[in-house]
C-alpha cells in the first residue's frame, strides 16, 4: 500500500527517536501499526497563519520525547511509521484539493487496518480523513476538543473552511460530534446546534475544566468507534499559546488526559488528529507538548483500545 501513496507524499522526519531495525520504508510501514501524515496546511487561516509549519515543528520536537512514559511504558513497541507530510505545493489554494488528497491517502492507509495519526495544519483537513474512516465505520462518532464549535456554513468565502469543518462533518459526512472545551460561539452556531441536538453535543469550558463530572455524559453521546480531533486552541493559552486563535479559559493538561484515557477505555477509538499549531519562534514548549500530546494518545490506543 506504500507504493500507492507515495505519489502524495512528501518525505520529512520521522516522529520520536525510537529502535528501527527495518532494512526499508515497505517493510517499516508492514510492520507498524501506527501511521502518521502530516498536512502543512494552513489555506483558510482568518487570523493568524502559520499552521503549516506545525507538522514539522511537532516532528522535530518528538525526537526529545522519551520513548519510556511512567504512565504507559515503552510505547514505541507498537511500530510507529511516518509516512512523510502531503504534498500540497500545487494545491495548496485549493482546499477542496487538499482535503480530497488527505482522503485519499487516508483511505488507503485505514483499508490497511493501521491507527492513522494526522499532524495538522489548520482544522479543515480534518474532514479528509474522518471522510475515510467513515467510509469504514458506518457508526462513527467524532470528539473534537476545540475553543470553537467550527459549525459556520461558510467563513472567508468557503464552506471548507477550519471554521465549518463541523458543520460538514456532521451534514456531509453524516457523523455525531461531541465537542469538548467550547468557549466562543455564533448565533448561526447555537441555532445550527439547536436544530441538530440529536447530533451536536457541546460541553463549555466554564462548565467542566475544574471538575470530572461530566465525563461519562460526554462518553455516553459517543458511538462504538471515535475518531478524535484536537485542536489545540481548546487547551488553556498558559500551556499552548503556539495557535492562530488563543482564547483565554482552555482546559489544562492533566484533567484532559483523564478525560482522554476514559474514551479510549470505554470506546474504539479508530484514529486522531492534532491540529491547529501555529509555531511561535524561540518557544518550543507549545511544540514538545503538541508532541507528547500524540505519544500520549498513541499510548492510550495500544494499552486500551487496542487490547480489546
Amino acid at each position: 500500500m506504500l507504493d500507492d501513496i507515495r505519489e502524495y507524499m512528501l518525505s520529512s522526519s520521522q516522529f520520536g527517536a525510537f529502535p528501527y531495525s527495518f532494512q526499508n520504508d515497505n517493510d517499516a510501514y508492514k510492520g507498524c501499526n501506527v501511521v502518521i501524515v502530516g498536512v502543512p496546511f494552513d489555506g483558510t487561516a482568518t487570523y493568524q497563519s502559520g499552521t503549516k509549519m506545525g507538522p514539522g515543528a511537532i516532528l522535530n520536537a518528538s525526537v526529545n520525547v522519551e520513548p519510556y512514559d511512567d504512565e504507559l511504558g515503552e510505547i514505541s513497541t507498537i511500530g510507529i511509521y511516518t509516512a512523510g507530510t502531503l504534498n500540497i505545493e500545487e494545491i495548496h489554494t485549493d482546499t477542496k484539493k487538499v482535503i480530497d488528497a488527505l482522503y485519499h491517502v487516508s483511505k488507503g492507509i485505514v483499508k490497511d487496518d493501521k491507527f492513522l495519526v494526522i499532524l495538522g495544519g489548520e482544522h479543515s483537513i480534518s474532514q479528509g480523513v474522518i471522510k475515510a474512516y467513515k467510509g469504514k465505520y458506518k457508526k462513527l462518532s467524532i470528539l473534537q476538543l476545540d475553543a470553537h464549535l467550527d459549525l459556520m456554513e461558510q467563513f472567508g468565502g468557503t464552506r471548507y473552511s477550519h471554521a465549518s469543518v463541523s458543520k460538514r462533518i456532521v451534514e456531509d459526512l453524516k457523523c455525531k460530534v461531541t465537542s469538548f472545551g467550547v468557549r466562543v460561539v455564533s448565533k448561526e452556531e447555537l441555532a445550527f446546534v439547536k436544530k441538530k441536538k440529536d447530533a451536536i453535543s457541546v460541553f463549555y469550558a466554564r462548565d467542566i475544566y475544574d471538575n470530572d463530572d461530566w465525563h461519562d455524559r460526554a462518553i455516553e453521546t459517543l458511538e462504538e468507534y471515535v475518531y478524535i480531533t484536537l485542536d489545540v486552541d481548546g487547551l488553556d493559552v498558559s500551556i499552548m499559546p503556539a495557535t492562530g486563535t488563543p482564547v483565554p479559559g482552555g482546559l489544562g493538561w492533566y484533567r484532559t488526559m483523564d478525560f482522554l484515557r476514559k474514551v479510549y477505555q470505554k470506546r474504539k477509538v479508530v484514529g486522531f488528529d492534532v491540529v491547529e499549531l501555529k509555531p511561535n519562534p524561540g518557544n518550543e514548549a507549545p511544540n514538545f507538548l503538541a508532541a507528547n500530546l500524540v505519544y500520549k494518545n498513541i499510548g492510550y490506543y495500544k494499552k486500551y483500545t487496542r487490547a480489546q
